[in-house]
């Protein structure tokens, strides 16, 4: 499996492409929500690989990604670094801020030699490409945030789903996904429409497999009081054009809340698909794909399974 070091981690990525002669394609990255993986975008990738050299990776801690890095891959990447400032960069202990996320997404460009590309990113992976829109506005030519918006901070709600989200991160035997229906309650609560067995049990390995600390450390970055005063100042100053697709019955990321962001600047289109929830992506892939084609301007798409 391919593997490169992007600032002392090892991250998992994989290319989906299609032969196009001698066209050049246009590069689309696939970026994955909260303890999710590169997966879950693999049948949009291929429906899009006519298009697009589409990649997708798995982010730090989770996946089939690293969390932190190992002495050896520490000392690997100072070893590697040019400067004294790539150096302090590459043995500076990483955190779990989405910042940091979208500066990790960088460097993913940079180690790929990767210059402008396209980004169609899920629920915590769309925070991160709104951030990284902002801070590389230069690398992305358009924009795809699924499952993505505003909230306002409610002191004692956060504390709760902090409290809860730190049960659930802590108790994640591995023999959870051998339970019958398991994976069906796992998912109830992210889908309106039915997805395949073998999707739900991806989604519950990838679960249970993510690295402890990134999967608690992102939940108390991405449900935060710092984020809800900042994810709409980051809205408000988007210079990239983007669509933002929302579920009708997201319970994770209401539709309203997508709605609210998208209003904040003319350069964001919002859409909202009609009998999905979490993962319209999956749920409902032709009504998706048809957003999506209208937003990018392509004029076929082939269909998925073709």
């Amino acid at each position: 499996m391919p593997y490169i070091n992007v600032r002392g981690v090892e991250h998992y990525y994989e290319w989906v492409k299609k032969p196009s002669g001698s066209l050049v394609k246009p590069v689309m990255i696939f970026m994955h929500g909260w303890a999710g993986s590169a997966r879950y975008w693999q049948n949009t990738a291929d429906a899009l690989s006519k298009q697009f050299d589409c990649l997708l990776y798995d982010m730090r801690g989770f996946g089939r990604s690293g969390g932190k890095p190992t002495i050896a891959e520490a000392s690997e990447a100072v070893a590697e670094s040019e400067s004294p400032q790539e150096e302090s960069e590459a043995i500076r202990e990483l955190t779990y801020e989405l910042e940091e996320y979208a500066d990790d997404l960088a460097a993913l460009l940079d180690g790929l030699h990767l210059q402008r590309v396209y980004i169609n990113a899920h629920s915590m992976g769309a925070s991160v490409a709104t951030l990284f829109f902002n801070r590389y506005p230069q690398r992305v030519e358009r924009g795809i945030l699924t499952c993505s918006g505003v909230f306002e901070y409610d002191e004692k709600s956060f504390s709760a789903f902090h409290k809860f989200g730190g049960y659930v991160v802590k108790f994640r035997p591995k023999w959870l996904s051998k339970i019958p229906f398991v994976d069906q309650m796992f998912m109830a609560r992210f889908l309106h429409s039915s997805i395949p067995h073998s999707e739900r049990q991806a989604f519950l390995q990838d679960f249970l497999e993510a690295d402890y600390d990134a999967a608690l450390g992102t939940i108390f970055t991405s449900v935060s009081k710092a984020q809800a005063e900042v994810m709409p100042q980051e809205f408000a100053k988007l210079t990239v054009p983007t669509l933002l697709v929302a579920g009708e019955y997201d319970k994770i990321i209401p539709a309203e809340m997508g709605r609210q962001a998208a209003a904040l600047s003319d350069k964001v289109e919002f859409v909202m698909i009609p009998n999905t929830a979490h993962f319209p992506m999956l749920e409902d892939a032709p009504t998706y794909l048809q957003g999506v084609q209208k937003f990018l301007q392509i004029n076929t798409l082939e269909p998925q399974g073709s």
